[in-house]
């Protein structure tokens, strides 16, 4: 069911640089759909909906109204609703944490430079749906928009064939201070909120996973709203030694694998006795849980257990792959810390699985995947904020760096540069 690899086999190569389809089948049909959407607004974002999701929606019933928010709540039970409550708290106080501050700072000469860090007014969430439901994705996204101190958080999520979205998602976007919500998915939803039609008024961010068709379109609209990042199927690499017990890891790999069945579940371990164990494991757990097929396919085609000579040439491997998720199973984790160079997210420990960072513990789990890793971070607070430079030179700062100005400016052959501090310099 999983293939056990050792670290100078072929076959490695492929997992760590997997592949998958050729996006540019689905490109044109993005393109098409978000070219419909700019032209006809409402009533193209109505059709795809009605045709994609068989949901049969008019621009007055696209938005949530406050009644179908109250009839949510009446759907979920208490201990849900704790449960939402407590992750909120740990989501927003981690995120609290990353606020940057504006700053201005003078200098001997009276100068003064500095920095100001506001808030964007509006922006976009996306959340998953359908036949689904991911509050958990409401939180991760929303909350670090609320943090940051936008005003306006618009969520959109595809509608099941009745035309309504999960309670449960409703809760988490009034429970996270999201201020409108919409009954709207795919390609189409990008459409809207990077656009906007005569119902949603365009954003300036859009943020949140989804499926290729949604992916492709945030890269399309990029530059004319921003976006968070491109998301890809889910990801983990385990990094275990001969003291991590195989059950736990075997349990961590599944609850990857269960998302998708091009999600990728990777072991990386120096001990051939536990690659063995875990194998034992993952056949057994599989059995025993519901998304069985989705599990299967993932671990046949996109995850495996390698076989190492030493831990330090695991962790090499890792680095290589920069997984969205990475646990460290070893004996002593903080020790093996700081060579970890690419990761999206990093557990560490036998009592840290994926799922804590998924749900409760506060980082967020928007993470980069695909290899971006290495130079993509988390969803955080600046994603959901902007910096503008502060300059404000005085007589004195003017009259003592002038010259240079100029010169650097001719050396480009710009001379109305020059001449912009040369009438200053000249007028004494």
């Amino acid at each position: 069911m999983i293939k056990v690899l050792k670290s100078g086999d072929q076959g490695v190569n492929a997992l760590i640089n997997k592949q998958y389809e050729d996006e540019a089948v689905y490109e044109e049909r993005v393109r098409a759909i978000l070219a419909d959407v700019k032209a006809r607004g409402d009533e193209a974002v109505l059709e795809y909906t009605a045709r994609f999701d068989k949901a049969q929606l008019t621009a007055e019933t696209l938005r949530v109204s406050p009644e179908e928010i109250e009839e949510a709540y009446s759907q979920v039970d208490e201990e849900f609703l704790a449960a939402l409550r407590v992750a909120k708290e740990n989501i927003t106080a981690f995120h609290a944490k990353q606020l940057g501050k504006s700053w201005l700072e003078p200098d001997e000469d009276g100068n003064v430079l500095g920095q100001l860090v506001r808030p964007l007014e509006r922006v976009g969430i996306y959340v998953p749906g359908g036949t689904a439901s991911y509050p958990s994705s409401v939180l991760m996204n929303a909350l670090p928009a609320k943090v940051a101190g936008v005003k306006e958080i618009v969520m959109c999520a595809p509608p099941g064939e009745g035309g309504n979205i999960s309670p449960l998602s409703i809760v988490a976007a009034k429970e996270a201070g999201v201020t409108e919500i919409y009954k709207l998915g795919g390609a189409q939803a990008v459409a809207a909120l990077a656009y906007g039609t005569r119902t949603i008024r365009k954003v300036d961010l859009i943020s949140g996973p989804g499926n290729i068709y949604v992916t492709l379109a945030k890269k399309q609209v990029y530059g004319q709203v921003n976006i968070d990042m491109l998301a890809g199927p889910s990801e983990i690499l385990i990094i275990a030694d001969e003291t991590a017990k195989a059950k736990y890891v075997a349990a961590d790999l599944l609850s990857q694998a269960e998302h998708d069945v091009l999600a990728s579940a990777i072991l990386v371990t120096p001990s051939m006795k536990l690659a063995e164990a875990v194998k034992e494991e993952v056949a057994a757990q599989v059995a025993r849980l519901s998304r069985k097929e989705i599990m299967t396919a993932s671990l046949r085609d996109y995850s495996g257990i390698i076989v190492t000579e030493t831990l330090a040439e695991a962790i090499e491997l890792a680095n290589r792959y920069a997984p969205e998720h990475l646990e460290l199973v070893v004996t002593n984790p903080f020790e093996e810390l700081g060579k970890i160079k690419n990761a999206g997210a990093i557990f560490l420990g036998s009592y840290s699985p994926e799922p804590v960072g998924d749900y409760l513990a506060g980082p967020n789990h928007v993470l980069p995947t695909g290899g971006t890793a290495r130079f993509y971070s988390p969803l955080n607070v600046d994603t959901f904020m902007k910096k503008s430079s502060v300059i404000a030179y005085s007589r004195q700062g003017i009259n003592k760096y002038g010259q240079q100005i100029i010169k650097l400016a001719t050396v480009e052959g710009l001379d109305a540069h020059a001449n912009a501090v040369k009438v200053r310099l000249e007028d004494q």
